[in-house]
């Protein structure tokens, strides 16, 4: 189990692959291709009978080349990162920060699986993935991603909340180009964790994601925002953008639930905050704007508890 430890020393864990299933998984898409490479191979002979050996040769070369090389490549450009092997382990290939791969991810890791794994027989890739904390080949540190399961029981799944509908659409003009894939990744681990975390502890972390996040987008966090609905709120806009690159246009609106790191939609009635222990006391009712440092704006305070002692979420529109 891989995990990012932020900086109050709360461990949020991934999900990576282990080695014997994605080496089941490889077995699979080798004897898929040389099944595939096999075919084409009698077809072309047959009908280049009439050719001389240099060109027999020569188609040879260039068939091995697009079936064994180019076609995993273009498999997993076109499946997302779940090739034939992948599907049958319920594993799937996605960026360091959980997102879906593109062409320039499968290209790498199809171009050095060449080495890692048909030119050593996979020695090279099994030395990487023991020695890798998170059970990375060669390829999947050069192209920059994570070989993750996707099939895990439904009680573990994470789970990253819906903004709330106040905030659907609010930040679709930012410049989300700068934010690193790290930031995504600190930012969807905290959501789907923050209802496990000490309510101070949660509302720090999410204060300072904010402010990191605002420093990469140029625009302050807006003022009676909660940090923690913002972030939800921006990850969203993040996800809707990279549906319309997958797939061709928006999965999911603005408003839409937004699906988890375990593939679980939101509630569609909007954001689903933590829930704060009773024991947790506050002496004042008010929520206090002050600054958030590096983020160039003000957002309010922690939670506060609300009339009759009951807990508040924190999450009310702005006046």
């Amino acid at each position: 189990m891989s995990e990012l430890v932020t900086g109050e020393a709360v461990a949020l864990e991934l999900r990576p692959a282990r080695l014997p299933s994605r080496a089941l998984a490889v077995l699979l898409d080798l004897v898929a291709a040389v099944a595939v490479y096999v075919a084409v191979t009698i077809a072309l002979v047959a009908a280049t009978a009439s050719l001389d050996e240099a060109a027999q040769t020569a188609i040879s070369i260039a068939l091995f080349v697009l079936v064994l090389v180019g076609g995993p490549i273009l498999v997993e450009t076109l499946s997302h990162g779940r090739s034939l092997g992948k599907m049958a382990c319920g594993l799937r290939v996605v960026r360091d920060d959980g997102g879906p791969i593109r062409f320039r991810h499968a290209l790498v890791r199809g171009l050095i699986a060449v080495i890692e794994i048909l030119m050593t027989f996979g020695v090279v890739a099994c030395i990487a993935s023991l020695v890798s904390a998170r059970g990375r080949r060669l390829g999947d540190v050069f192209a920059g991603t994570l070989v993750v399961r996707e099939r895990v029981p439904a009680g573990q799944a994470g789970f990253v909340p819906p903004p709330p509908p106040w905030l659907s659409g609010r930040f679709s003009g930012l410049d989300l180009s700068a934010v690193p894939d790290g930031l995504w990744l600190a930012v969807r681990q905290y959501l789907t964790r923050m209802g496990q975390l000490d309510p101070q502890v949660a509302w720090s972390m999410a204060g300072r994601l904010a402010a990191d996040l605002a420093d990469r987008t140029g625009a302050p966090v807006p003022l009676g925002v909660p940090p923690a609905a913002y972030l939800a709120a921006v990850l969203q806009e993040r996800q809707v953008r990279e549906a319309r690159r997958a797939f061709g246009h928006a999965q999911a609106g603005s408003g839409g639930p937004v699906a988890g790191a375990g593939g679980t939609a939101g509630s569609p009635g909007g954001y689903v905050p933590p829930v704060y222990p009773a024991t947790a006391v506050v002496p004042d009712v008010r929520p206090v704007v002050h600054p958030v440092a590096g983020a160039g704006g003000e957002q309010a305070s922690p939670p506060q508890d609300g009339p009759g002692g009951r807990p508040s979420t924190g999450f009310a529109p702005p006046a």
